[in-house]
């Protein structure tokens, strides 16, 4: 599958047509940003890490019943996906105070929630991705009920399944960034990535940060922490083996 246009440039990746209308490729970029776009910098091999892994985790979602835009790994930074009309939600999952839920409420970092929450914030950029709720969601006209219902319920079952697998690399998914795209029959799919600039992944005996608050707080030992993730991602169990 050829690379025809640049369709898109974002923070951290490029989106470019194919031969096939329902297909594009999506290229993942070393650039690294926070805060917004107002804090900016380089990643080194940041791309490579997120494509792969963010492709293995779609895989193992997908074959647990999760409908993904994923469809095959071209090479180190670029994949075929399905073309979807991203929903402008950002679906936050958090299983441990971190980040924002404890600046913003006044929580210690690192306390574990009875159960997970789920938080929307509007996908606008312009607007500083403001939180709302569902009626927000469905008063702007961004969702129906029926697919904030299905989007619901797909990131409480993709919260079980990650954090299953990531227990048992040693890892604490402490929280995590979703969007979910509708294909032409209106179906929900989750697209986008899952990578360490969308998840708060730290470990489980030491709690350090193998993510992108190492960048956001600088706190050193980015590209060390990517590689880290990347090779706990890899590690076979003994389930497994």
């Amino acid at each position: 599958m050829k690379k025809g246009n640049m369709l898109y440039e974002g923070k951290a990746k490029k989106v470019f047509e194919t031969d096939s209308p329902e297909l594009l490729i999506v290229s993942y970029k070393d650039d690294a940003t926070a805060f917004n776009g107002l804090k900016k910098g380089t990643i080194a091999g940041k791309g490579v890490i997120n494509n792969k892994m963010s492709n293995a985790l779609m895989r193992i979602l997908q074959n647990n019943g999760i409908p993904t835009h994923y469809v095959e790994e071209l090479n180190d930074r670029d994949t075929l996906v399905r073309k979807v009309r991203i929903v402008p939600l950002e679906v936050i999952v958090r299983n441990v105070a971190a980040g924002s839920f404890a600046k913003n409420y006044g929580v210690t970092e690192g306390v574990v929630f009875p159960e997970p929450t789920i938080e929307l914030t509007y996908k606008n950029d312009a607007l500083g991705d403001p939180l709302l709720n569902e009626y927000h969601a469905l008063a702007l006209n961004l969702a129906t009920r029926e697919e904030l219902d299905a989007i619901k319920n797909y990131a409480f079952r993709i919260n079980e399944i990650l954090k299953t697998f990531w227990i048992s690399r040693g890892v604490t998914l402490v929280d995590f960034k979703l969007e979910f795209g509708k294909l032409p029959d209106g179906s929900i799919v989750l697209a986008d990535e899952i990578s360490p600039d969308t998840c708060r992944l730290w470990d489980s005996a030491t709690g350090k940060k193998l993510d992108k608050d190492r960048f956001r707080r600088d706190l050193g030992g980015v590209e060390d922490a990517y590689r880290e993730i990347m090779d706990r991602l890899k590690q076979k169990t003994e389930a497994e083996e």
